[in-house]
């Protein structure tokens, strides 16, 4: 804990003066320089966009023409199951309870 010892300002501004004298030793790029960095990554960012798009399309393509996404045709028995439900069942015996009631 011997770190720790004095003021919390003092400490603080004791960062903030190193961070700064630090600061001052850094070697800066030119104009020139961080913009040809920049031009370079800029061009390095839109070419693997186009990449990634490219091989995306060209994925979704190969697999239509495969037939990957064609719907699977359902058969007579699930359609069956489907028809019958308890639910639709309940439904047209309430309807019918309630034509005989009216009627």
């Amino acid at each position: 804990m011997a770190d720790n010892k004095g003021n919390f300002f003092k400490r603080l501004v004791k960062k903030i003066s190193d961070v700064f004298s630090e600061l001052k030793r850094v070697t800066w790029p030119t104009g020139e320089k961080l913009a040809k960095t920049a031009a370079v990554v800029l061009l390095v960012i839109v070419f693997f966009a186009v990449y990634l798009t490219l091989i995306g399309n060209g994925g979704r393509w190969i697999l239509d023409k495969v037939g990957f996404y064609n719907a699977v045709e359902t058969t007579a028995a699930t359609t069956a199951v489907t028809e019958t439900t308890p639910a639709a069942e309940t439904s047209e015996s309430v309807t019918e309870t309630e034509a005989s009631a009216q009627g």
